[in-house]
């Protein structure tokens, strides 16, 4: 008798669902200040937005 909790034959076998391999993200930072939090790209830390509030990118043209 066993004390697991699958056969010996179910345990070889990997039925769980497995994400699929992706890029990485690219690396975002993020600092708080007085007015709010500043993400900024942290290979290129020098391009960021700063907003008072949200704005979509359409209604920006």
């Amino acid at each position: 008798m066993s004390d697991r909790a699958t056969a010996d034959d179910e345990a070889s076998r990997n039925n769980v669902a497995q994400l699929p391999e992706a890029d990485d993200a690219p690396d975002v930072e993020a600092y708080e200040t007085e007015g709010g939090v500043v993400l900024y790209d942290a290979d290129n830390p020098l391009a960021w937005l700063k907003a008072s509030n949200a704005v979509a990118l359409v209604e920006s043209r």
